[in-house]
C-alpha cells in the first residue's frame, strides 16, 4: 500500500477550504499533510485508516484530524458501481495560532483542534446536523461561510459520543524534508505486516544502520519502530475481530504473530481487554 505526502493548498486569503470529493479506489492512497481535516461521508462505505486505526466507515462518518497523521478512506463500490462521496474541509495549518483564535469564546474550539492529533470520530444525532452545515458551506463565501463553520464547531463540542481513533503516539513529528523517508517506512510495514517485518530491511530503506535507524525513527515519531509495528498489528487485529468471524488464532497469524499467547498478551496490553472480550463487545 503506497503512502504519499500531500501538499494541500489553502490560499492565505482564506483560512480553510471545503470541497465535495469522490473516493476513487484507483487514486486513493494513505497520505498525510500539514492541514487539519474534517471529513464527512455523504454516501457509500469502505475502510478507514487513521494512523494505526483500521475500521469501516459508512454514510454519516464524521472524523476530525490534526496535521501530519497518515490516513485514507479506502472505498467500496455499491451494487450500482457508484463510489463513496465525502465533504472535506481542510484548515490552514496555522489556524489555531492566529490572532482570531486567541479570544476566550473560542478556547473550547482551540482545545478540540489540539486534541484531534490522533483523529476523532463523532457519533450521534448532531453529526447529521453538522453534515447539513458542511453541505451548505459548499455554496457559501465570505463571512457567512465562516459563521457556518463556527456552527459546525459548536455542534462538535456538544457531541459527547466520540472516540480517539489512533493508538497513542501514532502521530509523527517531522518536517517536509524527512517526510518521504518516514513514508517509505510506513509503506514497508503495511506491505509486510503478515509476511514479516525486519529491522535491517526497514533501516536499509533510508540507508541507515539498524542502530542509527532506531534512534532516527524514535526521534521523528515519538515511539520505537517495533512499538509502531506492534500498534499497527493490533489495529489490524481489532478490525478483523470486529468485522469478521475468523478464529482468533487465524487473526493472530494474519497480523504477523507466530505465537497466540504473545498475541493475546500484546492485544490486552494495548486494548485493555482480551481479543475474545473485544469481539464480544461488538456482538
Amino acid at each position: 500500500m503506497e503512502i504519499i505526502y500531500e501538499s494541500i493548498f489553502v490560499s492565505h486569503e482564506h483560512s480553510f477550504i471545503t470541497r465535495r470529493l469522490k473516493l476513487q479506489h484507483e487514486i486513493i492512497k494513505i497520505h498525510s499533510h500539514k492541514n487539519f481535516e474534517l471529513n464527512y461521508i455523504t454516501s457509500g462505505s469502505g475502510k478507514r485508516i487513521v494512523g494505526n486505526s483500521i475500521k469501516p466507515y459508512t454514510q454519516g462518518d464524521l472524523v476530525l484530524m490534526g496535521p501530519n497523521i497518515p490516513h485514507c478512506w479506502d472505498p467500496m463500490l455499491n451494487e450500482a458501481g457508484k463510489e463513496p462521496e465525502c465533504i472535506v474541509t481542510h484548515f490552514y495549518e496555522n489556524l489555531i495560532s492566529s490572532d482570531f483564535f486567541k479570544i476566550p469564546e473560542l478556547d473550547e474550539v482551540e482545545t478540540l483542534l489540539k486534541s484531534a492529533g490522533n483523529g476523532i470520530v463523532f457519533r450521534g444525532k448532531r453529526v447529521e446536523k453538522a453534515g447539513v452545515s458542511l453541505a451548505k458551506m459548499l455554496n457559501m463565501k465570505g463571512l457567512s461561510l465562516y459563521v457556518e463553520l463556527l456552527k459546525v464547531f459548536e455542534l462538535l463540542l456538544k457531541i459527547k459520543d466520540r472516540e480517539v481513533l489512533a493508538l497513542p503516539d501514532s502521530k509523527p513529528i517531522f518536517t517536509d524534508r524527512n517526510q518521504a523517508q518516514i513514508n517509505k517506512i510506513y509503506e514497508y510495514v503495511f506491505n509486510n505486516i503478515q509476511s514479516g517485518i525486519f529491522l535491517k530491511d526497514a533501516a536499509s530503506l533510508v540507508f541507515m544502520e539498524p542502530g542509527s535507524f532506531c534512534r532516527y525513527f524514535r526521534k521523528k515519531t515519538n515511539q520505537t519502530f517495533m512499538n509502531y509495528v506492534k500498534n499497527v498489528r493490533i489495529g489490524i487485529a481489532s478490525r478483523l475481530l470486529a468485522e469478521t468471524d475468523k478464529q482468533i488464532a487465524q487473526i493472530c497469524y494474519e497480523c504477523g504473530y507466530k505465537n497466540l499467547a504473545n498475541f493475546n498478551l500484546y492485544f490486552k496490553g494495548i486494548m485493555k481487554k482480551t481479543p475474545s472480550e473485544y469481539r464480544r463487545d461488538f456482538r
